[in-house]
């Protein structure tokens, strides 16, 4: 899921912002979420650290509630979240040096005043290349929507019954994709094994195997019996390697 997290304590441009990037995602056809908060406080900081998939940060660097400057540090070495875009928008144009020279990674420091709508369509074309390389993604086509769900955030994929679909289970939700469990086995990688007639699982994702029980068990606490007795010694080896 591509995520856009907001902060910016004017409503005018936070309202403009969250435009801007509608009518851009227009181009796309293709699932996100838009988040806007006017400051760094918890419920931000909830998002901000939250496994919800791929996001793209525009801070201001001022607001009554914190700085934009101390948020990306804590995104980045707090929450260890060196993935993520950060843009700085903002009306201060001389602490550009200051933020660009803070080693956090920014995608680009963008001054209101000059040229905003310009830059900020740049760094979302900027950010949108990082979506589309930086991870193998499953990429589909469901209700005349196109999806793209990282390899890393799905936990397993199990066929729907009585149906020509199957449930995508990840990370942050689930969803749906309308092609059988064979046809979505040959979009994967080799983190991913078919482990009974109606379940593929994401090694990465297994925490336990109870053999005793017929039960895989995810890092989530989530589990399944879909297991055949055929795969299970494959599935303890192959985990086994993986860890």
């Amino acid at each position: 899921m591509l995520n856009f997290i907001v902060c910016e304590d004017d409503p005018n441009f936070l309202k403009k912002m969250k435009k801007d990037i509608d009518n851009y995602m227009m181009n796309y056809d293709m699932d996100y979420k838009f988040y806007s908060f006017n400051g760094y406080d918890a419920q931000f900081e909830k998002v901000a650290k939250g496994d919800i998939g791929f996001k793209v940060f525009f801070l201001d660097i001022k607001t009554k509630q914190g700085s934009g400057l101390d948020a990306a540090r804590r995104i980045r070495e707090q929450y260890d979240d060196w993935v993520s875009i950060i843009v700085i928008v903002t009306a201060f144009g001389e602490y550009r040096y200051e933020a660009l020279g803070n080693r956090l990674y920014l995608l680009d420091f963008i001054n209101k005043l000059d040229d905003c709508d310009k830059r900020v369509t740049e760094a979302l074309n900027k950010a949108m290349k990082n979506y589309d390389n930086r991870y193998k993604s499953l990429s589909f086509e469901y209700n005349h929507n196109v999806h793209k769900i990282e390899f890393r955030h799905i936990i397993c994929i199990e066929k729907e019954p009585d149906s020509k679909r199957c449930i995508i289970k990840t990370t942050y939700g689930s969803s749906y994709i309308p092609k059988s469990l064979i046809d979505v086995y040959k979009l994967l990688d080799k983190r991913f094994m078919r482990i009974h007639r109606s379940m593929i699982v994401n090694l990465d994702h297994i925490k336990e195997i109870n053999v005793k029980e017929n039960k895989v068990i995810f890092d989530n606490n989530d589990y399944t019996h879909l297991l055949a007795r055929d795969k299970k010694k494959e599935l303890i080896n192959r985990v086994s390697t993986n860890g």
